[in-house]
C-alpha cells in the first residue's frame, strides 16, 4: 500500500468504545495504513438519531483518541449542517490528498451488505477502496449480496495481499478482525441500569459520561 494510504472509519460513536478502537487498529495494520481518520456522524441519515448530542460524541471521541497518533479525529460531519453522507466526505478527503494516495473506507460486514441503500453508493468506488472487516474464518462471497452489489463485488474484489497494486481506489477487499463482544447499545443499557461499563471503553470517556450524566435512564 502507498506509504500515505489513509483509512476512513465513520460511525455514530455513541459512545466510542474499545471495539471501535480495536477495529481501527487492526484495519491500520492489516491494510498498512499511515493513519485512520475517525469521523463521527453529525446527522446520520440511515438510522435513528443518536442518544447523545453530536458535540458530546465528538468530545468523547477526542478523549478516546488523545495520545494515539495513528488515529486522527475529523469533526467535519459534526460541524456541517447537512446530513452525514459518505460520498461527500470522501470527495472532501480526496481533494485534500495527492491524486495517487489511496483512501480506504473501513466497513463492517453488515454495513457493507447494506451499501446499496446508501446515497450515491456506486460513486464510493471512484473515490476509495472498500475494506470489509470480518470475523476469523468468514469468507465474503458474491452469493451473500443482492444483485446490484454482487455486480460491483465481482468486478472489484481482490485479495488483501493484492490491494497495494490497485491504485488510489476502486477495489473491494476484506480482512479478519478480533471479535469483541462490545457494543454501544450494551454500554448505554448498562449505564441506564446504573451498572458499570468500565473496561469496555476508555476511562476518560466513561468519566465524561458520568460528569455530563449521559445515557442515564
Amino acid at each position: 500500500m502507498h506509504a500515505k494510504a489513509l483509512g476512513v472509519m465513520g460511525g455514530t460513536f455513541d459512545p466510542i468504545h474499545f471495539g471501535h478502537l480495536r477495529l481501527a487498529e487492526e484495519a491500520r495494520q492489516a491494510l498498512r495504513l499511515s493513519q485512520v481518520r475517525i469521523i463521527p456522524a453529525g446527522r446520520p441519515p440511515h438510522r435513528a438519531q443518536p442518544c447523545s448530542s453530536a458535540e458530546d460524541r465528538l468530545a468523547m471521541a477526542r478523549l478516546a483518541l488523545a495520545d494515539l497518533p495513528q488515529f486522527a479525529l475529523d469533526d467535519h460531519e459534526v460541524r456541517a449542517e447537512l446530513p452525514s453522507y459518505t460520498v461527500p466526505t470522501l470527495e472532501r478527503l480526496r481533494g485534500e490528498l495527492d491524486e495517487d494516495c489511496p483512501l480506504v473506507l473501513v466497513l463492517g460486514v453488515d454495513a457493507f451488505l447494506g451499501l446499496p441503500s446508501w446515497h450515491r453508493w456506486r460513486e464510493i468506488f471512484a473515490l476509495a477502496h472498500v475494506a470489509v472487516a470480518t470475523r476469523p474464518g468468514y469468507t465474503l462471497n458474491a452469493a451473500q449480496l443482492d444483485e446490484a452489489l454482487r455486480g460491483e463485488f465481482e468486478r472489484r474484489a481482490c485479495a488483501l495481499s493484492a490491494l497495494p497494486g490497485q491504485g488510489a481506489g476502486g477495489a473491494i477487499t476484506s480482512f479478519a478482525m478480533t471479535p469483541l463482544a462490545i457494543s454501544a447499545t450494551a454500554i448505554r443499557a448498562l449505564l441506564a441500569r446504573g451498572e458499570s461499563p468500565r473496561f469496555l471503553l476508555p476511562d476518560a470517556v466513561l468519566d465524561y459520561i458520568h460528569h455530563h450524566h449521559l445515557y442515564e435512564n
